[in-house]
This record gives C-alpha cells, sequence and structure tokens, in this order.
C-alpha cells in the first residue's frame, strides 16, 4: 500500500474519531476539524520519510492535539482549555460521561442532535464531523445548492457555541427528544457508505461498518425504542450484500444480478431476527418498514423468486408514515415489478412532472429502465443521458454508460 493509500483509509476510518476527541477536550468546532486536517497534511509529509505508524489513529490524534495547543497558546485567555488538550492521553482513550457511554462519536452525535438546532442542519453537521464529508457532498445528499449548506452548517456550529450546549449523552428521560434526529443521522451516514455520493468507489465499506457499530451502542442505550432496532435490522440486511454489489472492476451489479452465494446468511439471520424483535413491540415505524422490505429481498431464493407484491404494498405503507419523493420513486420501481413498467412509468412520469426531484439521478435512471422495458429505447437512452448528466460517482456513470449502449441510441443525442 502507498503512503496516499494508507491516508486515505487512515481519513476515512479514523477522521470522525480525531475531530470528535478534539471537540471534546477544546469545545470548538472549527479548531477541531482544522487541527484534524492539518494533521492528515502533516502525515503526507513525514510517512514518506517515517513510515506509516503501527496506530495512524494515535498518530494522527497526537498530531492534531499539538496543533491545538499551538493554537490555543496563541489565546492566553484559554488557558484551562489549553491544559487540557494539553494532558489528552496519546492513545486517545474516550472520557466516559454521566450517561456510561464511552465512544466521543455518540457523544458527537446527540451534541449534534440537540432539539435546539433544526433537524437538517443536526443531520448535515454530524455528517460533516463524523465523516469529513465536504460541504459539496452533503448538500448533493439533501438535494439543495452547497452556499445553502454551507450557511445552515455555520449557523448549526455557532448555535452550539453559543447556547453552550453541552457535549454529551443526554439523561435517560432526555432521549426520545432526539431519538428521531440520531436516527436519520446513522441511516444518513450508512446510506453514505452504501452508495457513496462522490468518488470513485461507490461503496465505503468503513462506513457502513461504523453506522452499523454505532446503530449497536444505540439499541443498548434505547433498548426499548423499536425504531433503533430497526434500524439496525435494515442496515444488516443491506449490508450483507456488500460483496456482491460491485464486481472486480468496481462496477455496479444491479439486485437482480447479484450472485447471493455472496451474500452475507450471518448477517441476513441477524437482520431478520432484530426485525423480528423490533416488530414483536407493536409500534411499526419507518426504520421497521424498510427493514422488511430489506428482508423480503435477502430472503427470497432468487430474483424471480421475490414477493414484489409484497414489497410494493410495504413501500405503499412506508409513503404514507414517510411522505418524501425518494420513497414514492422506490414505491414506483415495486409497483412496476408486480403489476408491469407501465404502472411504474406512470408514478414515475408523476414525481418526475412534480419537480420534487430534479437534478436527483435515478429519477431519470429509473424512468429510462422504465422505458426500455418496454421497447421505448430513443426515449430511454435519451433518459439514460440526462441520468448520466447527474450521476457523480464513477460506477454509477459507468453502469448508466452501458445500459445507454444497451438501447443502441447511444450518440449524443439532441444538442
Amino acid at each position: 500500500m502507498t503512503v496516499e493509500a494508507a491516508v486515505a483509509e487512515a481519513f476515512r476510518e479514523e477522521w470522525g474519531r480525531v475531530v470528535a476527541t478534539l471537540i471534546r477536550v477544546t469545545g470548538d468546532w472549527d479548531l477541531a476539524e482544522e487541527c484534524a486536517q492539518e494533521a492528515f497534511a502533516l502525515a503526507l509529509e513525514r510517512w514518506p520519510r517515517d513510515g506509516v505508524p503501527r496506530r495512524p489513529g494515535a498518530w494522527l490524534t497526537t498530531a492534531a492535539r499539538n496543533r491545538a495547543v499551538d493554537r490555543l497558546r496563541r489565546r492566553t485567555k484559554e488557558a484551562a482549555k489549553l491544559q487540557e488538550v494539553a494532558t489528552l492521553a496519546d492513545d486517545h482513550a474516550p472520557a466516559r460521561d454521566d450517561s456510561g457511554v464511552p465512544d466521543d462519536r455518540l457523544r458527537l452525535i446527540f451534541t449534534c442532535c440537540h432539539p435546539a438546532l433544526p433537524l437538517e442542519a443536526r443531520v448535515a453537521l454530524t455528517l460533516r464531523t463524523l465523516t469529513g464529508m465536504t460541504t459539496a457532498e452533503i448538500a448533493r445528499a439533501f438535494l439543495v445548492s452547497e452556499p445553502t449548506m454551507a450557511k445552515r452548517l455555520v449557523r448549526a456550529k455557532s448555535k452550539i457555541t453559543n447556547a453552550g450546549i453541552p457535549y454529551r449523552v443526554p439523561p435517560a428521560h432526555l432521549l426520545p427528544e432526539r431519538t428521531g434526529s440520531v436516527l436519520a443521522v446513522l441511516y444518513l451516514l450508512f446510506n453514505e457508505g452504501y452508495a457513496a455520493s462522490a468518488g470513485a468507489d461507490l461503496v465505503r465499506r468503513d462506513l457502513c461498518a461504523e453506522a452499523v457499530r454505532l446503530a449497536r451502542l444505540l439499541t443498548r442505550l434505547m433498548p426499548d425504542e423499536p425504531e433503533a432496532y430497526g434500524l439496525l435490522a435494515l442496515m444488516l440486511l443491506h449490508h450483507s450484500r456488500r460483496a456482491a454489489r460491485v464486481d472486480a472492476a468496481g462496477d455496479l451489479v444491479t439486485l437482480e444480478h447479484q450472485d447471493r452465494a455472496k451474500w452475507d446468511r450471518g448477517e441476513i439471520g441477524e437482520g431478520v431476527a432484530v426485525l423480528e424483535a423490533a416488530l414483536r413491540r407493536d409500534r411499526p415505524g419507518p426504520y421497521q418498514l424498510q427493514a422488511a422490505i430489506a428482508a423480503c429481498h435477502a430472503t427470497a431464493p432468487d430474483a424471480a423468486g421475490t414477493d414484489w407484491a409484497r414489497i410494493a404494498e410495504l413501500y405503499r405503507r412506508l409513503a404514507r408514515v414517510v411522505p418524501s419523493p425518494v420513497v414514492r420513486l422506490n414505491q414506483a420501481v415495486a409497483v412496476a415489478m408486480a403489476d408491469g413498467p407501465e404502472a411504474g412509468l406512470e408514478l414515475v412520469d408523476a414525481l418526475r412532472d412534480s419537480g420534487e426531484l430534479a437534478g436527483y439521478h435515478l429519477l431519470p435512471a429509473t424512468r429510462a429502465d422504465l422505458l426500455r422495458r418496454l421497447g421505448r429505447r430513443p426515449e430511454a437512452a435519451a433518459a439514460y443521458r440526462e441520468a448520466l448528466g447527474l450521476a457523480s460517482t464513477e460506477a454509477e456513470r459507468r453502469y448508466l454508460a452501458e445500459r445507454l449502449a444497451g438501447t443502441g441510441e447511444d450518440g449524443p443525442g439532441e444538442p
């Protein structure tokens, strides 16, 4: 592995831990991010000469801590914080708070999910600090412009600082008011790993694994919350297919063509068991419904044996609970599989006409696939070209280009 690759891997695995630790001890979000960035830049400079350290995370935390010490020395009024940062252990072992949760990253999520912050700001801020996602990547995930997202992040950080929001998991009686936000954060964290919003890799397994780990922590923290279990089940069932989602060349393999022998049957079994435990509480919610959909796919013997009528019904129920255009798009796909492409296309065209998913590449990609199945190749090609222009990962672009070529209409199209 090259040094550049080692630093990139360390960024994926350690960014959230380094930033969360520095936020805990300094209380300064911008300082934590800046010092973490400087630590990774220093790694690019030092590791080629000294070699990749045995424990990259500890090295990076120490380097970031030293940068924070240097910065704080210039602020004499912050002597107390300087002493706290200077005594931070090199092994960056997390400190416990009165919740008994020994994980800086989980405390970071609960801090970001304080009810004083708007919901979208809570999720965006956590993704920025925990994963190192750029503002542009988060903006794409939320389907908003980059300047809009930048302003949202600045306001959220200022609110935490000015309101003196504590960096901790709240006591048990306050957990319910933040549950929805925390679940949303973990879900988006997993989704960014499961289908990266940008870059060469479609799947970022490190983010998926981190989201699963934090979801497990959350179920232990909130053992009576069925939606926490529903989310964990959903993650496990999706994560079970990770080895089959891309081929050796890194190209996307759609669900119907995946080699089911590569699916992790242990994770599928665990996911189904966790889902059943959640459903026994008789409080179904959106994550449990999505997990039930994922279970239909994961337990089907093959693509032809998938119960698409059941999946379409589950999506109808989900759309009533979560009136999201993305949910309605997925519902349209299920309807197309259960009742035929014409029925699905009618729903997709209604979504397109509403403008709710403008700029979302999966809308024209889905429409293209349905048009292709109906034999309307010129229209399918035009829709594939539209999707190609919107797709943000190389794997998705390669997949769409291949589909476009399959229409026999892969010329440039109309100007």
